[in-house]
């Protein structure tokens, strides 16, 4: 019994070179856990705050978030990064290398290439997550414009063949469409009615021709087409 407690002492001994060993800093072996954060406005800066992907590497997570003022990087800030010194030295380095290149076109710090990759990895989806929102924006406009449409009726205007009246949809200032809401039921009125509405679209206004042979309904179609216009004015 006396000869088996040194032995135990010497294997415990043995072990502590294995305990305090650390993964050399090679090549970076880097995954994805999540993907970018979708945009979001800082309140009252009029800057977007996004997000990186969190990228697992060998010496532990990395995830930046990155502030834009539109596709400008204003700031880059570290959600997450590995407990150590060289990590926590390169990092200053790291987003003031950013700031200037403003891409992630930048170097890995010495002695923290494996923080330096996944700072990269994370950095870049936070820009691409920023561009795609930004191009789904200035897509926007035109739905923004399709909500904002404002129709309008005009008067129903009572002619020798029957009723005339027109819907005009506005989009701002411009004519977008014009729908009959009343007419003739007349073959030549029927073949007019396109004709009118095509050449109002073109002219933005009630200034158009009389479609020949729908000479009533024309003058009917004006005198509403011009209230409706009028109202929208007003």
């Amino acid at each position: 019994m006396k000869r088996a407690i040194p032995v135990l002492v010497l294997s415990a001994v043995g072990l502590i070179p294995v305990w305090r060993y650390e993964p050399s800093l090679g090549t970076a072996t880097t995954e994805s856990a999540t993907s970018a954060s979708t945009p979001s406005a800082a309140a009252g800066s009029g800057n977007t705050v996004v997000k990186g992907s969190t990228v697992q590497t060998e010496k532990g997570p990395v995830q930046v978030e990155v502030t834009f003022q539109g596709s400008r990087i204003t700031a880059v800030k570290m959600l997450q990064q590995p407990n150590h010194p060289q990590t926590t030295a390169a990092v200053p380095k790291l987003i003031a290398e950013t700031l200037e290149a403003q891409s992630t076109d930048i170097d890995a710090v010495s002695g923290a290439t494996i923080t330096s990759d996944g700072y990269k990895e994370s950095l870049q989806a936070a820009i691409d997550a920023n561009a795609k929102a930004a191009a789904s924006s200035s897509a926007s406009p035109s739905a923004s414009a399709a909500a904002q449409a404002q129709p309008v009726d005009g008067p129903t205007v009572n002619t020798d063949k029957g009723p005339v009246q027109v819907q005009v949809t506005f989009e701002g200032d411009k004519i977008a469409s014009v729908k009959m809401l009343q007419q003739p039921n007349h073959p030549q009125t029927t073949a007019a009615v396109p004709k009118l509405i095509a050449e109002t679209l073109d002219a933005q206004s009630a200034d158009i021709d009389t479609v020949s042979g729908a000479t009533i309904t024309s003058d009917g179609y004006r005198e509403s087409l011009q209230a409706a216009i009028d109202a929208k004015g007003a």
